[in-house]
Order: structure tokens, then C-alpha cells, then sequence
């Protein structure tokens, strides 16, 4: 469960959960395949540098 940071902050960040699901899993993956080795260690998750970097608004979801 992704404790920090809060669904409701990130759900201001984008337009419907929908959106916000698909992207930090975009995100997620992408940060796996350009760094696997900052994942090696089980304690950092890439769904939650992912979520962290959506709320901190360096990463911006919108629809295509």
C-alpha cells in the first residue's frame, strides 16, 4: 500500500483515477528499464518513486 503521498494528492494531479493508474505504471516501467539497478534493493519501489515524482509535479499525466 502506498502510504505517502496520499491518493487524494495525487488524484488533484490528474483528471480520473483512471489516469492516474496508467500513468505512474508508465512511469514505473520506465524507470525499470532505464535504471534496474536503483530497484535491486527491495526497500525503493518504482511505483512509489513514480507516485512521489507525479505529486512533486516533475512528472505530469495528461490525457494524448
Amino acid at each position: 500500500m502506498l502510504a505517502e503521498p496520499s491518493i487524494d494528492k495525487l488524484l488533484e494531479k490528474t483528471e480520473c483515477r483512471y489516469m492516474l493508474v496508467c500513468g505512474v505504471a508508465k512511469r514505473a516501467r520506465q524507470l525499470m528499464q532505464q535504471s534496474p539497478e536503483l530497484f535491486e534493493d527491495e526497500k525503493i519501489k518504482p511505483l512509489s518513486v513514480a507516485a512521489k515524482e507525479v505529486a512533486d509535479g516533475t512528472v505530469i499525466i495528461k490525457r494524448d
